[in-house]
């Protein structure tokens, strides 16, 4: 049988074809440092595993769970949100449980968009935004992340024709790639615009957790008028490495609320019930792991800024997230680079025109593997001779 129309309109998946190029370098016996990947290189802390061993062995939890995921789960997300971010949520009309906040980012044009519709998305972005637009059907235009603005979008320079059009714009702050943070008079801006314009504002924060320097990444439900024109999406992937877990949460807006878990009824019954309590446990206990984990990846920003530096590579150091966002050499595309650090040094990295046109010029390097592979990295990559030393 052939594939839908649909199905063949998918972008193919760029993290698929990075981990297929690692996965062979490997299988030729080389030792790959993998600063490519996003996927967090910590396990799960213990007292949520614990919450999940113990609460898979109660019969009940076996059973269905309640189609639009438990009065706990939801919870324990509200009292999150007051407790980290002094935003108040209804559990029951401002939540939808989610298969991980990748599963509502694709949704949401599902839900809420019709057929030829228009949605706006970042460039550089997460590749699996763009998912969402020949399964919806819909049509998409890009808005720049330039360096020059601390890679936050001009909305001066949006057409009226696109604003006029626009039903849906997505952000996502701390930045995948470029670990930018959002400030709070960005928020109002963007409240705003969707004000005036009657776009529906999806706030993808991934990496709400992971702020450096002191800094605490804002939650764009903390400014007024945020419930009124979007939503935000939250995952535990990142906070507590539980990626595999594929749990997370839509906040905010009912309407979008609503029309996410209308959707939801007709493909899941929700998430296994003994995963939901130890989300619950996450997000309502100990945080001193959520502490431990950023004062981690703080240290190895350091060490990676450290490096870079003494070799000659001139970085910005990222504000938040677990991304670099790294400038390449004059004589190399994103591609050309990350195919020659592959090659040549046995450093796995991310192209950043992986992300969209804007990333050319880029790789995205993670902060996902101890401090020693970081500075072995950039030793490797130091006898390339690339970059004229400092020190």
């Amino acid at each position: 049988m052939k594939l839908s129309r649909r199905v063949q309109q998918l972008p193919s998946q760029f993290f698929a074809s990075l981990a297929g190029k690692v996965a062979a370098a490997i299988d030729e016996g080389r030792d790959i440092i993998n600063l490519g990947q996003g996927n967090p290189d910590q396990p799960t802390p213990a007292h949520i595993i614990w919450a999940l061993q113990e609460s898979a062995e109660d019969p009940a939890t076996h059973k269905y769970s309640p189609f639009r995921g438990t009065d706990e789960l939801k919870q324990a997300a509200a009292q999150f949100y007051k407790r980290e971010y002094d935003v108040d949520l209804d559990p029951d009309s401002e939540i939808a449980i989610l298969f991980g906040s990748k599963a509502g980012l694709v949704e949401l044009p599902l839900a809420l968009m019709n057929e030829g519709e228009l949605m706006l998305l970042p460039d550089p972005g997460y590749p699996d935004y763009l998912s969402s637009v020949p399964l919806a059907n819909v049509t998409y235009d890009t808005f720049a992340l330039l360096e020059e603005n601390n890679f936050l979008p001009d909305y001066r320079a949006l057409t009226d024709e696109q604003k006029e059009l626009a039903k849906l714009l997505y952000l996502n702050y701390p930045n995948n790639p470029t670990g930018a943070i959002a400030t709070k008079e960005f928020f109002e801006e963007t409240i705003a615009l969707a004000q005036e314009n009657e776009i529906g504002i999806v706030h993808d924060f991934a990496y709400g957790a992971i702020g450096f320097d002191g800094h605490q990444p804002i939650s764009f439900l903390q400014t007024e008028g945020a419930k009124d024109v979007g939503i935000e999406l939250y995952t535990l992937s990142k906070t507590y490495n539980m990626a595999g877990w594929r749990v997370g949460f839509a906040a905010g807006n009912k309407d979008m609320i609503e029309a996410i878990n209308i959707l939801q009824d007709h493909l899941f019954v929700s998430l296994f019930p003994a995963i939901q309590t130890a989300a619950a446990e996450a997000l309502s206990g100990d945080q001193s792991c959520v502490s431990g984990l950023v004062k981690l990846y703080e240290k190895r920003r350091h060490v990676l800024i450290e490096e870079c530096n003494r070799i000659g590579w001139e970085v910005t150091a990222p504000k938040g997230s677990f991304f670099a966002w790294l400038p390449v050499p004059a004589a190399f595309t994103s591609e050309s680079f990350t195919d020659y650090l592959l090659k040549e040094a046995d450093v796995a990295v991310a192209a950043g025109n992986g992300f969209g046109k804007n990333g050319e010029g880029y790789i995205r390097v993670g902060l996902l593997v101890e401090d020693n592979r970081i500075r072995e990295a950039i030793r490797r990559i130091d006898k390339l001779q690339l970059f004229e030393r400092k020190y």
